[in-house]
């Protein structure tokens, strides 16, 4: 049996041990693993006629190439967001391109499933284990569709993939966050200011929501509540003059907005119709300094959110996802998403992420009135509140 594995979308620390481990289990069972480089874009830009590049976009891994692979974030294989159903012609490989229609901008999306499927069959691959979030899982479920077999690893800092209570990436981006909250604050107490941390979350406001929960932050904006910044002013000078430092901290997703205004993105659309995010806390810091006069302190931690090794926990995850997914892969099992719910490892259909989209439980777990984190009930609920 000859296994393919890729990882997509933004990197996460844990995909390296989730890689490795897939190739252990893999390895001690008889099967290989062919590793895809960059993502979807591996076998985009695999070129069936031409070996001198396929070592470019694949690989062969085996137990000596991971063997330490598990001890450094990211993913060694690399990671794109490209989605080969809906390819620009910009970015089409040369050999793939047409001469009779050449690329040009404002072309509509080019679907290249066809090639895909010729890539697997020429590297007699039997099934794909896709390690990414929602937006790489779509073609995973493209793929599944067509009748090709694939298992899905769950995969993103916002958990926000949905079908799963647990995504690989979120505990350490928690971590990370809850250690910067917390740093941050000798800056913000020695200068007497208010800070504003964005971090990232386009749909969903779990990271803000559960690291201002931890770091015991006066006040949380989440994506899935527009807020008013008047009266996110108010509350945080309150909280200022209450601090005996005289200072106040705020989280605020990255895909938040302000009522009545709309989420800050810039630049290029990716392969999935999304832009970059990022701004909104500097927006809202600018507000608030308007509105109040006191000195801010804005603070993106962006990508440190997802540098660096992964903690235990999610070591823990990816590389028991790796040993379900495989396990599923060698009895054949295919069509599904590995996943946590209610704190158990269960598998779902691959389907099930498409079904809906995660976000954060506002009426459980955050006071809208008051824009904090709302944690009354914790008698039963799994782990991460989920």
């Amino acid at each position: 049996m000859r296994i393919g594995i890729l990882t997509g979308g933004g990197d996460v620390p844990g995909l390296n041990p989730c890689i490795k481990a897939v190739v252990y289990r893999a390895a001690d069972a008889g099967a290989e693993v062919v590793g895809f480089r960059r993502g979807w874009g591996g076998l985009l830009n695999y070129n069936v006629d031409d070996p001198v590049t396929q070592q470019d976009w694949a690989m062969l891994l085996t137990k000596q190439s991971t063997r330490t692979i598990d001890r450094s974030g990211g993913t060694f294989i690399h990671t794109s967001r490209t989605n080969p159903g809906k390819v620009r012609w910009s970015e089409i490989p040369k050999f793939l391109q047409d001469p009779k229609h050449p690329p040009k901008d404002g072309d509509a999306p080019a679907d290249f499933t066809p090639h895909i499927l010729r890539v697997l069959a020429h590297l007699k691959i039997d099934v794909m284990i896709t390690i990414g979030g929602d937006d790489t899982q779509s073609y995973a479920v493209r793929l599944h569709e067509e009748g090709f077999p694939v298992i899905a690893v769950p995969k993103t800092m916002d958990n926000d993939v949905y079908g799963t209570d647990y995504c690989i990436g979120f505990s350490t981006a928690v971590t990370r966050s809850v250690e910067f909250i917390t740093n941050l604050r000798t800056s913000a107490g020695s200068h007497e200011r208010i800070a504003v941390v964005e971090l990232f979350g386009r749909n969903s406001g779990e990271t803000s929501l559960i690291s201002a929960y931890l770091a015991g932050v006066d006040r949380a904006i989440i994506s899935e509540e527009h807020f008013d910044p008047e009266k996110l002013a108010k509350f945080l000078m309150d909280d200022k003059k209450n601090n005996p430092s005289n200072y106040a901290i705020m989280t605020i997703s990255e895909g938040a907005q302000m009522i009545g205004g709309k989420i800050v993105e810039y630049g290029q659309q990716d392969a999935y119709g999304h832009k970059k995010l990022g701004g909104i806390g500097q927006i809202t810091g600018e507000a608030i300094q308007k509105i109040t006069g006191a000195h801010i302190i804005y603070q993106q931690v962006a990508y440190l959110m997802r540098s660096g090794e992964p903690d235990a926990l999610d070591r823990m995850v990816a590389i028991s996802y790796a040993n379900l997914a495989t396990d599923l892969v060698l009895k054949k099992q295919y069509g599904l998403m590995v996943a946590l719910r209610e704190g158990k490892y269960q598998v779902v259909p691959i389907n099930t992420l498409t079904q809906g989209t995660k976000r954060v439980d506002v009426d459980e777990l955050y006071d809208v009135e008051n824009y904090k984190p709302k944690v009354s009930k914790v008698l039963g609920k799994p782990m991460f509140l989920y």
